[in-house]
């Protein structure tokens, strides 16, 4: 029943070029960014949270975003947290991605959505990419809370699809929930995982939602939900 805070990376120079970036080399956090983080890293450390581990996609916004969010926590790098690999798409304009037939797909049906393969990157499917991420954030929270105990709050620092891939599979939506989920630049989720199953206590959050989530209820047995909604 380990904590978990999925957290964006800060708004990058792709976003502020409205380019999908995908895995492309080099695209760094914007001073927005750095702001909106540092933002972030002060409600954490007004909220008292001990950080159990914490674990970043390779890419430079991400270990930008970990790196100013927990300076002085060493971040583990997994790869399988990293964004989709949107081949042909990586590195385009949206405004232009926005008339291919594909986008469409993505759109309404992202559960057959392919990205096709380019020169330079390999494509991937939406459902290959949220099984990679669903599978490496079990994994790691199963780990957690053998290690640290069941009050333990770990961070994953993430980007966008990836993070509703895993809220959609939390919440037991699946991909086709996928289109009905955003989450900003520098924002937080929070999920509790039991044996029986997920939680999610927020979405999109600016960092408000951490001091209330970190202990489970202690009046409901462990695992299940409160039922009207609350005891506070």
């Amino acid at each position: 029943m380990a904590l978990l805070l999925l957290v964006r990376h800060g708004h990058s120079v792709a976003n502020a070029n409205a380019v999908l970036a995908g895995w492309t080399e080099g695209v760094g956090l914007t001073e927005r960014g750095r702001e909106e983080v540092a933002r972030l890293a002060a409600r954490m450390v007004d909220a008292e949270v001990r950080v159990a581990r914490l674990v970043t996609s390779p890419l430079q916004r991400c270990r930008e975003t970990s790196q100013i969010l927990l300076p002085d926590a060493t971040p583990e790098i997994v790869d399988d947290l990293g964004e989709c690999h949107y081949g042909a798409w990586t590195g385009r304009p949206l405004a232009e991605l926005t008339s291919e037939p594909l986008w469409r797909t993505v759109q309404d049906d992202p559960e057959s959505a392919r990205f096709p393969d380019s020169e330079e990157y390999a494509g991937e499917s939406l459902a290959q990419m949220s099984s990679r991420v669903v599978a490496a954030l079990g994994r790691i929270d199963a780990e957690v809370e053998a290690e640290q105990g069941p009050d333990a709050v770990w961070v994953a620092v993430s980007h966008g699809d990836p993070i509703k891939a895993a809220l959609t599979d939390a919440l037991g939506a699946g991909l086709r929930g996928l289109q009905r989920v955003h989450v900003d630049p520098a924002s937080v989720s929070v999920v509790r995982r039991t044996g029986e199953r997920q939680m999610v206590l927020a979405v999109n959050s600016a960092g408000d939602a951490i001091r209330r989530h970190q202990k489970p209820s202690a009046v409901v047995p462990p695992g299940d939900a409160t039922v009207g909604g609350g005891t506070g």
